[in-house]
């Protein structure tokens, strides 16, 4: 992190610790239930409903990102984080944790983390240069799919050691030490004026980024339904579909199926790190090519679910499997930074909160919808898994298209590198 300067290096520290220790937090937690109750789908629905009020409170994260200083809300919400854990702790020591108790400590995080992002998306911006943005992006997007990545291996084998109390110790000290480290950043802050309740700002505040995305700025609303089809109509394709096909149709192994979901998790992380050298070749206006590369590249995945070419063996469809969708899952991550770092640029620093806000919640909204539809998909064709692999293809292609037109007046806006960042 040479290239940037020293808040930013804080800044991204800082997301190491807490995401890091979130990440394996999160994990314990779910083998903890598993280990209790034996029951996936408990956790499963635990978990889908303690992130609907964060996705709710979004919004409010991004009014409360643009009305006060950006680094002390960062710190205040790992200090809560912190404390948050800490009490869940002695809850711990005292009696055995319930599903209550956890269902609790997973809502309260993620409602911190959805006031949380917003800040530290808004904050970038002000802490790179502008020629830095893209990579930066690249580097927090990156942090969070390493994050996903070694989460599930970190907290494994410390689950399996150390066990759940000494992992909530772990995420504990790791909030109070990011907290404590971004204090010494130094983030630019103009307070803007407030006349009224906060509640009435908060009203009025939301009604500007909603105005602004939809009425001033149409690139903002485009890139919003961008982002929603990406995660309505590609993402759950692979959060859904990769586990099911590696599992249930090629009848992976153990060792094998991490691989692959591993190899997965990798294309993302690379995406991330090829956003700095990509973003100075792309325009707005030529961003769907990247996308009807990504519809053609399902062709070798829906080869591979094909019933002629399960039967010939394990290796031949695992193989064309992973051709497809490691570029796939590459491409979609830099398209998705591409349009961040785009809205990032054309966004006022004091309506930048709220508009990633926006972009957060409606992005949101649409993961889960597109994770049940899939889900219906792989269940209801189950021994022709290749229709719903057809289907991601052609919705990719008809995105694309719609990219293509919505974006094609677009060619002055453009993402710029620094050379060394490259």
């Amino acid at each position: 992190m040479k290239n940037y300067n020293r808040n930013f290096n804080l800044m991204i520290i800082g997301q190491i610790i807490s995401i890091f220790g979130s990440a394996i937090l999160r994990f314990a937690l779910s083998t903890y239930i598993l280990d209790t109750t034996g029951r996936a789908d408990l956790f499963a629905a635990l978990l889908a409903v303690s992130t609907i009020p964060g996705i709710i409170l979004t919004p409010i994260g991004g009014v409360i990102a643009d009305r006060f200083n950006r680094r002390n809300l960062m710190v205040i919400f790992d200090f809560i984080n912190s404390g948050i854990v800490f009490a869940f702790l002695l809850t711990l020591l005292f009696t055995d944790a319930t599903i209550v108790t956890i269902g609790f400590l997973m809502v309260v995080l993620f409602i911190i983390s959805a006031m949380y992002q917003p800040s530290v998306q808004a904050s970038i911006p002000s802490l790179v240069k502008e020629d830095q943005l893209a990579q930066a992006n690249g580097l927090v997007n990156g942090i969070n799919a390493l994050s996903n990545f070694m989460a599930p291996a970190l907290g494994g084998v410390l689950y399996g050691i150390i066990g759940l109390q000494s992992i909530v110790v772990i995420s504990a000290v790791a909030f109070l030490f990011s907290a404590i480290m971004e204090i010494f950043i130094h983030i630019p802050f103009v307070k803007p004026e407030q006349s009224g309740s906060f509640l009435s700002v908060a009203k009025d505040d939301m009604k500007k980024g909603f105005q602004y995305a939809i009425k001033e700025n149409k690139y903002i609303l485009k890139a919003v339904g961008l982002a929603a089809g990406l995660n309505l109509f590609l993402s759950p394709f692979f959060i859904v579909g990769a586990p099911y096909i590696l599992r249930i149709t090629m009848e992976s192994t153990d060792m094998m199926y991490g691989i692959g979901l591993a190899a997965i998790q990798l294309s993302s992380i690379i995406g991330a790190i090829m956003i700095g050298v990509v973003a100075k070749k792309l325009k707005i206006s030529n961003l769907y090519i990247l996308l009807i590369i990504a519809a053609i590249l399902f062709v070798p995945i829906v080869v591979a679910v094909m019933p002629n070419v399960l039967v010939t063996g394990y290796w031949p469809s695992f193989t064309l499997f992973m051709l497809g969708s490691v570029p796939i899952l590459m491409l979609m991550t830099i398209v998705s930074i591409y349009v961040i770092t785009v809205v990032q640029q054309e966004t006022p620093n004091h309506l930048l909160g709220k508009v990633m806000a926006i972009i957060l919640t409606i992005s949101q909204c649409a993961a889960p919808i597109g994770q049940l539809v899939y889900g219906s998909l792989f269940e209801t064709f189950s021994m022709e898994v290749y229709i719903p692999a057809i289907g991601a293809a052609v919705f990719t292609f008809i995105l694309g298209v719609i990219a293509k037109v919505i974006l094609a007046n677009k060619n002055e806006v453009e993402v710029v590198v620094a050379p060394e960042a490259a």
